[in-house]
């Protein structure tokens, strides 16, 4: 590797580390004669795939220059740091290089916004065309969407990118106006408007030709600051619910504000909110899979999460009319409101069913952890103590369990590139993994 491209990467890839938004690929795509590599729809990043596999990919920026002067930013255009771009052929050489020698499986590619929006956008499809046509790389590719590039290099992009991203930043138009004044709401939701049209209309294409080019196969997913400005965590849950209807993301990503320069318009934060990130990651995760809506989670009474429940348990103390759940005749939509029941745990219970009545013993060898489910169900009938329990002692309990998974919570660091084949790029995968099941 020539020096000047080490020191490019040196500098562009400790830059990239305050976006978590790298996701699993969810795409799969086969070897082709005369290319390089496939993609697993297991994912790659620098995570766990499902299978508990730890996956990589070369996650970078394509330069650090901007000319936006976001308060938050690390790179914007007023900080004095060293300063460095790729050109596409350097980054499409360094990205072969490495998957070459097995350090990565794919590319994370972001970048300031340097020279104008389209311009930037234009050398991050420089550098997808590249690897997919002339150096002929079936590996995962995952794209930033550019806020303000025009909607053909959107299009053009997403033919070559498994998965693309336009970070929102911030949750309100006021918060924008605020601490990125370059920015406009417009620039930021039209992009992200443009790939959820794109995607829509590729799957009829799809349909109707079978060789028609995938566009943006993967889905695409977006980052949101928590803790830089004063909004509510019931307004980013009602944002976040807004976005997977609206624009059918696959992922928000949270990420606890850093503070980075002394801006009077910053909060002045001792640390990063972690574990309020975390809690957010909870109650997404309510959204995405547990079937949850904003309302039931957080309201304009309890607009705030709390830290010592994680949400799930929050909202069956706050509603004591749904339990006890029997769970030999509860459904699927009933068992996952139980605290402490994933989905896993909710079909195991449905198949199990099938053949025997369940009692609690039965419950654990099939692999329900009822250090927190006890509280909130019955087995024919009957509960684990053989009472129910009051809601103090039950708040005291579930508070006392969650506190070890929340102290992990709030020690977790994101690494950054240089320091070992351990280092994370998405956090919400080291988070959940410490708090298990909701």
């Amino acid at each position: 590797m020539a020096v000047e491209v080490e020191k490019k990467l040196e500098i562009l890839g400790a830059a990239a580390r305050y976006d978590v938004s790298c996701s699993s690929s969810g795409v799969r795509r086969a070897g082709r004669r005369g290319g390089l590599g496939d993609c697993a729809s297991a994912g790659v990043c620098h995570s766990w795939s499902d299978d508990g596999r730890c996956i990589s990919l070369l996650k970078v920026l394509f330069s650090n220059r901007c000319i936006y002067d976001c308060a938050y930013c690390a790179n914007r255009a007023s900080v004095s740091r060293p300063r460095a771009s790729f050109t596409p052929r350097e980054l499409a050489d360094l990205t072969m290089d490495f998957y070459r020698r097995n350090y990565i499986e794919g590319l994370f590619l972001s970048s300031a916004v340097w020279v104008s929006p389209d311009y930037t956008m234009e050398r991050l499809l420089l550098t997808a065309r590249m690897l997919r046509e002339e150096k002929g790389f079936n590996g995962y590719i995952h794209l930033k969407a550019i806020p303000g590039a025009s909607p053909e290099l959107i299009r053009r992009a997403g033919v070559f990118a498994d998965r693309m991203s336009v970070n929102i930043e911030l949750p309100t138009e006021r918060s924008l106006r605020l601490l990125a004044p370059d920015k406009r709401k417009e620039d930021i939701l039209g992009p992200m408007g443009d790939v959820a049209e794109g995607i829509t209309g590729n799957r009829e294409e799809r349909r109707r030709f079978r060789k028609a080019p995938a566009f943006v196969p993967a889905g695409q997913s977006t980052q949101l600051i928590v803790g830089a400005t004063p909004e509510s965590d019931l307004r980013i849950v009602r944002l976040a619910e807004g976005l997977y209807g609206r624009y059918r993301l696959k992922r928000v990503y949270y990420s606890a504000f850093v503070p980075v320069s002394e801006d009077p318009r910053l909060p002045g934060l001792d640390a990063p909110p972690l574990l309020r990130e975390h809690r957010l990651y909870q109650a997404d995760w309510l959204l995405r899979h547990y079937h949850f809506t904003s309302g039931e989670i957080l309201s304009e009474e309890h607009p705030d999460l709390d830290e010592e429940l994680d949400p799930k348990a929050g909202w069956a103390l706050r509603n004591p009319h749904f339990f006890p759940v029997e769970v030999n005749r509860a459904d699927y939509e009933s068992l996952l409101r139980v605290p402490g029941l994933g989905v896993k745990s909710a079909k195991r219970i449905i198949y199990a069913r099938r053949a025997h009545s369940l009692d609690f013993d039965a419950l654990k060898k099939i692999g329900v952890v009822l250090k927190r489910a006890r509280y909130f169900i019955t087995c024919n009938g009957r509960y684990f103590t053989g009472r129910g329990v009051r809601e103090e002692e039950m708040r005291r309990d579930l508070a006392t369990l969650l506190r070890a998974p929340a102290r992990k919570a709030e020690g977790a660091r994101q690494l950054s590139l240089f320091t070992g084949a351990g280092s994370l790029a998405g956090v919400e995968d080291a988070l959940s993994s410490a708090s298990g099941e909701l």
